[in-house]
């Protein structure tokens, strides 16, 4: 597996001109125009990287993109890939891995998500403080690769506090309102039921979503600092909620994107 790491690499390295990334970006569902603001810009569709998987969902554009960013290097993923578009988890976590050995060292996850406490409403914006996987399954089970990471690592702090600590100031300076909370991250394709989201606010769940837990997982494992951001795009709160869609969520998350991309831009400024 390791030689499959090694070759993607080796491609996305061949491909740039200049210094290589040391910050990575995951940018989920409609949150991918960011892309559109990185300078010198170097695509990379996903068909061509050997080894990568293709994202299939809507709001996802399938392509890496590596240039500058607020004067830092960047490499982005424009669309992620999903444990229920069939997919293993070595195979959803695969970009992470890729971008240790290319040199990131921090790494910023994004994803559209509803909320599950009352004050997180469509439109808002939270910072992911820890996370709960109700996926039943998680990218580390079977063989380790020691060559990544230890065959037990600590999961106490997957979300590095002083990536936190300075979201949260750029995010006041700014005068952008941050929420905190706990992501719960589930398999899907569908939106639980009543029963099941009063069952997630029960044991902690702040915010729930299909995505963030596998890589935020795995970029630990290899030891990159995370910063875990959700879009808030729909009320899942089995009290005040209607029945959410897949188009809804998009729409919500381009209607945010501007005061998105303003946190997400300063917060490397400062890095």
């Amino acid at each position: 597996m390791i030689d499959k790491y090694i070759k993607t690499k080796e491609y996305i390295e061949s491909q740039i001109k200049n210094e290589t990334p040391t910050i990575g970006l995951i940018l989920g569902s409609g949150l991918g125009t960011l892309t559109e603001e990185i300078i010198n810009p170097i695509y990379m569709e996903y068909k061509d990287i050997p080894n990568f998987p293709i994202s299939t969902v809507e709001g996802h554009k399938g392509r890496l993109v590596i240039g500058q960013l607020e004067g830092k290097m960047v490499i982005a993923m424009d669309g992620r890939f999903h444990y229920y578009e069939g997919y293993e988890l070595e195979e959803v976590t695969f970009p992470i891995r890729v971008m240790k050995l290319i040199g990131v060292e921090k790494l910023i996850i994004t994803n559209a998500a509803g909320g599950l406490r009352k004050d997180l409403t469509a439109g808002k914006l939270m910072l992911i403080k820890d996370h709960i996987n109700m996926t039943g399954n998680n990218p580390l089970i079977g063989k380790n690769i020691d060559e990544f990471g230890p065959r037990f690592p600590d999961m106490s702090s997957a979300y590095d506090k002083e990536l936190i600590e300075l979201a949260n100031k750029v995010a006041k300076a700014l005068g952008i309102e941050l929420k905190e909370g706990i992501y719960t991250g589930i398999a899907g394709p569908y939106y639980y039921s009543k029963a099941e989201l009063r069952m997630l606010i029960k044991i902690g769940g702040d915010a729930i979503g299909m995505s963030t837990v596998p890589e935020t997982i795995i970029a630990n494992h290899t030891g990159i600092r995370v910063l875990g951001i959700s879009c808030i795009t729909d009320s899942a709160n089995p009290d005040i909620m209607h029945s959410p869609n897949h188009d809804e969520i998009v729409k919500v998350a381009e209607k945010t994107k501007p005061i998105f991309i303003k946190l997400v831009k300063e917060i490397i400024n400062k890095m």
